[in-house]
C-alpha cells in the first residue's frame, strides 16, 4: 500500500500568499521555454529507462527528479536573463508542473511502450535465443526493431489513454478523493519549491545533484577504459568476494546506477532482491546444475531452454505471475469497496450544519478555490469520446498493417475492454500507488496468443501487450498528473494539453533513443551488460499460451507451481500480517529479477539501501532532504555517459584495456 499524504499538509509551504496568489490561465501555464526544458530533460530520462530497461528491468520513480531538474533549469534561465537587464515573465508553480507533467509523459513511453520487453521480444536475437527447434518458436515470428514502424506503432496507440478517463477526472479527484500518493508527493515538492525557504533547499539539492552527477559521469568514463573488447574485462567484472561467488554472479560492479537506485528504492524492495538472489544463485541453480545429466542433458549450452536456463526464465515467469495475480486481485477487491463505501456514504449521511473555526473556515476556503480552478477550463466529454473514437479507428487500421497476426477485430475487443481496465489501474494507483499496466498486459498477452493459435499467436500476443500497456499506463500517469495539477493551482486542461505534448514527444524520443542503443551495443546478449530479460520472458509467455507447459524441462512445472504458489502466499501473509511484521516480509516481484539475470546488481542496490539506512541513522533531516537528490545524480551521470559511450561503439573505438581477473597458476 502507497503511504497516504494528508492534503492539509501541501498547505503549509505557501499557505501564507496562496490566497492572494494570481493563477496565470491554461495557456500561459504552456511555455516555450518550458517545453524546451521538457524535451531535454524527458530525452535524457528516456535513456535512463533504457539502460535501465535493458539490463534489470528495475524502474525508480523519477518524478522527483524531473520536478527538481525542471526548477532548476528554468529559474537559472530566468536569473540569468534579469542580470542582463531582460525582463522575463515570473516562474510559477503551475509551469513548473507542466514542465514535470511534459517529461513524466515523455519518458513514460520509454517503458510503457514495450521497447525492452514485448516490442525486442519479437527480435531475431530472442527467436535465436530461445532456439529455433524449440516448439512453438517459429522464424515467421520474427519482427526486427525499426525506427520507422516503432514511431507510427507509438503514435497510434500511446495517446488513446488520455483519452479514455478524461470524463472522470472529477470523480478520481474530487468525489472520490483518492490519495494518488505520488502525484500528491510531487505536487508538495513542488509548491514547497516556489517559497523562498523551499527554493534555497531546492537550490541545496540541486548542487548535491550536480555533483554526483559529476562523480558518476566521470567514474563512468574512468572505468570505460578498463573494459576492453567482450564482456569479460574491467571493474563490471571485478571478483569481489572472490572467484567462487563471481562464478554464481555475486559480486559488486560499482555502477553508480544501480547503487543510486538502492537510495531511491525502498529498503523492502533492494532486501527483496537480495535474498531472491541468494536463494536462487546461493542454493536453486547449484542444485539444479548438480542434476545435470538426469534432469537436462548435460552438454547442452548456457542458454539453451532445454537446460537450466529454461529454469531461470520460467520460474521467474511463476513469480513474476504469481505476484501480478495477486495484487490484480487485491486491487480490484479494494476498488470495489471503497466505491461501495462511498456510494453508502452518499446515500445514508444526514446533512449536518457545521460550525467552523477560522483555521477550518480558511482550509475549506482553499478547498473551495482549489476545485474552482480546477473544474474551471472543463475538457468536454464530447471531445474527450470523439477523441478516443477517433483514435481508435485509426489504430485498428493501422495496427494490422504494422503487425499481421494482430487482427482488426482482436484490437477492437482490446480498445472496447480498454477503458474499463484503466479505470481499475487509476484508481487501484490513487489508493495503492502500484500501476498493474504490465500485469494487464501479460493478461492480454495469454489470451490473444491463445486465442490466436500457432499461427501467429506469439507476434499477436506481445503486439497486444504493448498496446495494452500503453493504454492503461497512461490514463493512470495522466489521472496521477490531474492530482498534481489540482493541488498546485494548474488548470486541468493544461494538464491534459501537457500531456499530449509529452505523449508526443515521447512518441519521437523513446524509439530514438531505444535505436541509440540498438544500433551501439548487443542488445539481448545473455553474456553481455545489456540482456534485456524481459524479451525472452515476454516471448515465452506468448510461446505458453500457444503451446502449453509440455515442453518443460524435468520437474520445472512442478517447481514453477511452487514457486507460484509461494508468490500467492508471500503476498496473502503480507497483507494479513501487522504492519510492524509485514514490513520484513519480502515482495514476490523484486524477488524475481534475480532469478533470471544474476546477483551482481542486487550487490549494488543493497550497497545503496546500506549507505541510506547508515545516513538516516546519522542524520534523517539530511538524508530526507538530499537522498533523493544523491541517487538521482548518480543515475543521471551514468545515463549520460551512455550517449558518448554508444558513439564510441559506433565509432568501433574500442577502450584501450582490459582489466581481467583471473586465477593465479603456479610456475
Amino acid at each position: 500500500m502507497g503511504t497516504e499524504i494528508s492534503e492539509t499538509l501541501l498547505l503549509d509551504p505557501s499557505h501564507d500568499g496562496e490566497e492572494s496568489e494570481h493563477v496565470p490561465e491554461w495557456k500561459e501555464q504552456i511555455t516555450i521555454r518550458g517545453l524546451v526544458v521538457s524535451a531535454f530533460l524527458g530525452t535524457l530520462f528516456c535513456i535512463i529507462t533504457h539502460k535501465l530497461n535493458l539490463t534489470v528491468g528495475i524502474i525508480p520513480s523519477l518524478n522527483v527528479a524531473a520536478g527538481l531538474l525542471g526548477f532548476f533549469f528554468v529559474k537559472t534561465w530566468t536569473t540569468f536573463l534579469y542580470k542582463l537587464g531582460f525582463f522575463t515573465k515570473p516562474f510559477t508553480r503551475q509551469e513548473n508542473t507542466v514542465i514535470q507533467t511534459c517529461v513524466v509523459a515523455c519518458y513514460g513511453l520509454a517503458f510503457s511502450g514495450g521497447f525492452g520487453s514485448s516490442l525486442i521480444a519479437m527480435d531475431q536475437k530472442t527467436y535465436e535465443l530461445i532456439g529455433p527447434d524449440y516448439p512453438g518458436n517459429r522464424a515467421e515470428d520474427v519482427k526486427n526493431p525499426s525506427l520507422g514502424w516503432m514511431i507510427g506503432f507509438m503514435f497510434v496507440v500511446s495517446f488513446l489513454g488520455l483519452f479514455s478517463l478524461v470524463p472522470l477526472r472529477k470523480v478520481m479527484v474530487l468525489d472520490y478523493k483518492l490519495t494518488y500518493p505520488s502525484g500528491t508527493a510531487t505536487a508538495m515538492l513542488i509548491n514547497s519549491f516556489h517559497t523562498k525557504s523551499g527554493a534555497e533547499l531546492a537550490g541545496n539539492q540541486v548542487r548535491q545533484l550536480g555533483k554526483y552527477l559529476s562523480i558518476s559521469f566521470f567514474w563512468s568514463c574512468f572505468k570505460w577504459f578498463f573494459s576492453g573488447v567482450g564482456d569479460s574485462c574491467g571493474f563490471d567484472n571485478f571478483p569481489s568476494f572472490g572467484l567462487t561467488l563471481f562464478k554464481n554472479t555475486f559480486y559488486f560492479d560499482f555502477s553508480p546506477t544501480y547503487v543510486g537506485c538502492g537510495l531511491i528504492c525502498p529498503h523492502l524492495v533492494n532486501c527483496s532482491v537480495l535474498l531472491g538472489a541468494i536463494i536462487s544463485w546461493g542454493f536453486l541453480w547449484p542444485y539444479v546444475s548438480s542434476h545435470a545429466g538426469d534432469w537436462y542433458p548435460a552438454d547442452l549450452g548456457s542458454n539453451d531452454f532445454k537446460g537450466l536456463y529454461g529454469y531461470k526464465v520460467f520460474i521467474s515467469i511463476a513469480l513474476i505471475l504469481g505476484d501480478g495475480i495477486y495484487n490484480l486481485v487485491k486491487i480490484i477487491l479494494i476498488t470495489a469497496r471503497e466505491m461501495w463505501r462511498a456510494s453508502s456514504r452518499q446515500n445514508t449521511l444526514p446533512v449536518v450544519t457545521e460550525i467552523l473555526d477560522d483555521e477550518s473556515s480558511q482550509l475549506q476556503s482553499e478547498k473551495k478555490r482549489k476545485d474552482e480552478i480546477f473544474l474551471k477550463d472543463g475538457i468536454p466529454t464530447w471531445f474527450a469520446a470523439s477523441g478516443y473514437v477517433g483514435l481508435a479507428a485509426i489504430s485498428i487500421a493501422t495496427i494490422p498493417i504494422i503487425f499481421p497476426p494482430l487482427k482488426w477485430y482482436l484490437v477492437l475487443c482490446s480498445y472496447i475492454l480498454a477503458p474499463f481496465l484503466a479505470f481499475c489501474n487509476s484508481y487501484g494507483t490513487g489508493l495503492t500507488d502500484w500501476s498493474l499496466a504490465s500485469t494487464y498486459g501479460k493478461i492480454g498477452l495469454f489470451i490473444i496468443a491463445a486465442s490466436v493459435g500457432p499461427n501467429g499467436g506469439v507476434i499477436a500476443g506481445v503486439a497486444s501487450c504493448a498496446v495494452m500497456m500503453s493504454i492503461v499506463a497512461t490514463a493512470a500517469d495522466l489521472m496521477q498528473d490531474f492530482k498534481t495539477g489540482y493541488l498546485t493551482l494548474s488548470s486541468a486542461k493544461s494538464m491534459f494539453v501537457s500531456q499530449l505534448i509529452g505523449t508526443a514527444m515521447g512518441c519521437v524520443i523513446a524509439p530514438l533513443t531505444f535505436w541509440m542503443f540498438w544500433t551501439a551495443f548487443d542488445i539481448g546478449s545473455p553474456d553481455g551488460p545489456y540482456k534485456a530479460p524481459y524479451a525472452v520472458i515476454f516471448r515465452e509467455m506468448a510461446i505458453l499460451g500457444v503451446e502449453g507447459f509440455s515442453e518443460l524441462p524435468k520437474h520445472c512445472l512442478a517447481m514453477c507451481g511452487g514457486f507460484f504458489v509461494a508468490a500467492l502466499a508471500i503476498n496473502l501473509i503480507r497483507d494479513v500480517t501487522p504492519k510492524k511484521f509485514s514490513q520484513y516480509i519480502p515482495i514476490p516481484m523484486a524477488m524475481a529479477v534475480p532469478f533470471y539475470i544474476g546477483a551482481y546488481f542486487a550487490v549494488d542496490m543493497f550497497i545503496g539501501t546500506v549507505i541510506l539506512f547508515v545516513w538516516e541513522k546519522l542524520n534523517k533531516k539530511g538524508s530526507e532532504d538530499y537522498a533523493g537528490a544523491v541517487a538521482s545524480g548518480l543515475i543521471c551521470g551514468d545515463g549520460i555517459w551512455t550517449i558518448p559511450s554508444a558513439v564510441l561503439s559506433i565509432l568501433r573505438i574500442d577502450p584501450p584495456i582490459c582489466m581481467y581477473f583471473g586465477p593465479s597458476t603456479s610456475s
